[in-house]
């Protein structure tokens, strides 16, 4: 498994990712016409402005599609710390003590297979 934090967590990140660098972008842009650049300073701030917006819109869907994959989750309680955790798909790791979680008894008995052998 690829992911270090649960699969909701990821995408939570990656929102938060897109929303600050929109604003870092927007930023950026505006530094344009507070330094007077001239016109070469409106126009970066005006294509600034545009990707900023683009990425904080993005963000807002990743916002938007966690919270409706975190809905449908399953919630179980995590066997290592006791806390309830959502999972999504197969496999997936506890919201707090990255534990790797699963629900099919297959891949739990090769999962410990391989940890005892490896």
């Amino acid at each position: 498994m690829r992911f270090k934090s649960s699969k909701v967590n990821e995408f939570r990140l990656w929102g938060l990712l897109l929303t600050m660098g929109g604003m870092l972008l927007m930023i950026l842009g505006l530094a344009g016409i507070v330094f007077n650049w001239g016109q070469a300073g409106k126009i970066m701030a005006v294509v600034f402005m545009i990707i900023g917006m683009i990425s904080m819109l993005l963000s807002m869907g990743v916002y938007f599609w966690a919270g409706m994959l975190s809905t449908s989750a399953t919630v179980i309680v995590c066997p290592e710390c006791g806390r309830q955790t959502k999972l999504l798909g197969k496999t997936d790791r506890c919201m707090y003590c990255k534990t790797i979680l699963t629900l099919d008894p297959k891949i739990a008995t090769e999962h410990n297979v391989q940890t005892e052998q490896g």
